[in-house]
C-alpha cells in the first residue's frame, strides 16, 4: 500500500513559481512508492485546513515547499503530533533550510525531504508566537519591516533596504534583560532571540547554537560601527567584543525603554516594548541531510 505524503505549497512565497517544484515531488513519491498530496496555502486558515486534510490523508510525513512563515504555519498546525517534517527551500530568505544546511537545488533536496534522517527541533515562544529559529528587536527588524512594504522581493529586495534602513538608521534603544536569574540593563542596536546560527542570508550571528540543545541565545549588539556591521556581514562575529554580549538561557524577560520593530522569522510582528520568552523542547521533527547526523 502506498504512503500519503502531503506537499504543502506556499503559490507567492519567494516570488517563486512551485510547479516545478510539485512535479519533481511527485515523480520522486512515486519513484519510491508514496502518493504526494498537494495543500497550497492561502492566505487565512491555513492551520484548521491543513489539520483537516490530516486527518483526512493520515500522511506518513508533510513537505513544505515555502520559507519559514510556511515551516512555522505547519509546525502550529501539527502542534503535539510529532509528524516529520521535510523543507524544500522556496521561501524569499529561508532561515532555517540555511541553518539546516540544506543544498540549493530541489534535485538534491529530494533525497533529504524523503529519507529518514531527523532532528528533534527545539522552538522558542515568545510572547506567545512560535519562533523556529531567528527573532530579534531593533535594527533587522527595522528592515524586515521595509523589505515588507516593498515590491522588490528576493535577496536583491533584501539588499535594497539594507540600504535604506541603514541610511535612515534608528537610535539605540535601552533594553533590561533578566535571564538565567540576573537582570543586565544596556543600549542596545539590537538583541536577536535566537535558536540557531544563521540568518537566511548566511550571516553567522549566534556562533554556538544548536537548535535541539533546550536553550536559546540572547544576542546583545550594543553599538554597530561600519567596522563592527563588516564583520558580521562577513562571517566574522566577534564574540568577544565589548559591543556583544551572548546570554545563554531557557526563558528571559526583555522590556525596552521605547516600542522597537520587532520580528519573528522574517515576518513584522510590531513594535513592541516586552517580551516574554521560554524554550519549547523537541517540538518538531525536520529531516536533515545525513552528514549533519
Amino acid at each position: 500500500m502506498k504512503k500519503n505524503i502531503l506537499l504543502v505549497v506556499n503559490p507567492i512565497s519567494g516570488d517563486v513559481d512551485k510547479s516545478d517544484i510539485v512535479l519533481l515531488t511527485k515523480a520522486f513519491g512515486e519513484k519510491i512508492n508514496c502518493n504526494v498530496v498537494v495543500f497550497e496555502t492561502s492566505p487565512t486558515s491555513d492551520v484548521e485546513r491543513l489539520r483537516y486534510f490530516y486527518a483526512e490523508y493520515s500522511p506518513d510525513r508533510i513537505i513544505v515547499a515555502g520559507g519559514d512563515g510556511t515551516v512555522k504555519m505547519v509546525a502550529e498546525a501539527m502542534e503535539n503530533l510529532h509528524v516529520i517534517v521535510g523543507i524544500l527551500p522556496a521561501g524569499s530568505a529561508n532561515g532555517l533550510a540555511t541553518d539546516l544546511n540544506l543544498p540549493a537545488t530541489i534535485e538534491e533536496n529530494l533525497p533529504i525531504v524523503f529519507g529518514d534522517e531527523v532532528i528533534e527541533m527545539d522552538l522558542i515562544s515568545i510572547n506567545g508566537i512560535k519562533s523556529l529559529h531567528l527573532s530579534d528587536l531593533g535594527l533587522n527588524a527595522d528592515l524586515v519591516k521595509n523589505y515588507e512594504s516593498s515590491n522588490i522581493r528576493g535577496m536583491w529586495g533584501y539588499a535594497l533596504q539594507t540600504y535604506t534602513t541603514l541610511k535612515h538608521l534608528e537610535p539605540p534603544f535601552f533594553a533590561t534583560i533578566t535571564a538565567n536569574n540576573q537582570t543586565i540593563n544596556c543600549l542596545a542596536r539590537m538583541v536577536v532571540i535566537a535558536n540557531s546560527k544563521k540568518y537566511g542570508t548566511g550571516v553567522i550571528i549566534n556562533p554556538n547554537g544548536e537548535m535541539n540543545d533546550g536553550k536559546f541565545e540572547l544576542v546583545i549588539i550594543k553599538s554597530l560601527d561600519l567596522a563592527l556591521f563588516g564583520k558580521i556581514i562577513t562571517g566574522n562575529m566577534p564574540i568577544d567584543s565589548d559591543d556583544i554580549e551572548i546570554i545563554s538561557t531557557d526563558k528571559a524577560t526583555i522590556t525596552t525603554n521605547v516600542p522597537v520593530n520587532f520580528q519573528i522569522d522574517g515576518e513584522y510582528i510590531g513594535a513592541e516594548t516586552k517580551l516574554q520568552i521560554k524554550i519549547l523542547t523537541k517540538q518538531m521533527k525536520v529531516t536533515i541531510p545525513s552528514n549533519l547526523v
